[in-house]
Formats: structure tokens, sequence, C-alpha cells
């Protein structure tokens, strides 16, 4: 399995906008590719200023994320870069899962 995950840092004036624009637009487009088997959107804790979220999608092969890289992410990542411009940051990391513990 892997991990991608994505961490952006919002700007406060536009943060509410963005958490209804992520719940209710982009990560649903993201889940349809059908490239992941589940998400999760989570509140970074941080003593910094500012919010920062990370969407963590899980994928199970690194295919399926090659899929999603070439043939969804360019345009789904262009459609957040052009609502939110000057807005936000944002860093992706893979993470391969070597082991899970329930």
């Amino acid at each position: 399995m892997i991990l991608y995950n994505v961490t952006v840092a919002i700007d406060p004036s536009v943060e509410e906008a963005w958490l209804n624009w992520m719940r209710t637009v982009h990560i649903p487009d993201v889940m349809a590719t059908n490239c992941f088997i589940e998400s999760r959107f989570s509140k970074v804790q941080s003593e910094e200023e500012g919010s920062s979220y990370a969407i963590t999608y899980l994928c199970p092969t690194l295919e399926l994320l090659e899929k999603y890289r070439t043939q969804f992410a360019p345009k789904l990542q262009k459609e957040h870069a052009e609502k939110f411009n000057g807005y936000f940051a944002a860093f992706r990391t893979l993470l391969d899962v070597i082991e899970e513990f329930k």
C-alpha cells in the first residue's frame, strides 16, 4: 500500500471556503478517479500561526498512483491552484506502508 499525503497551509481569509470546497468538490473528485481506496482529511496540530491540513489517500499499488499522477492530478491540481491562487502552500509526500497494527 502507498500513502499519498498532501499537506496544505491555507490562509485564514479563505479557510472556511477552502474547507467546504475540499469536502464537497476536490476530495470527492480525487476519490472518483478510482485510484484510491480511502482518504482522510486531518487538521495539523501546530503551535505556529495559521492552519494546515493533511489529506491522506490510500492507494493499493504504485501503478495506480502513477496513473493518478499522470492522468488526473494535473487537472485537479490546476483547479485547486486557480481557485485559491496566492492563498495556500502545498507539498506532497509518498509513504510505503511496511506494516499495519490494529
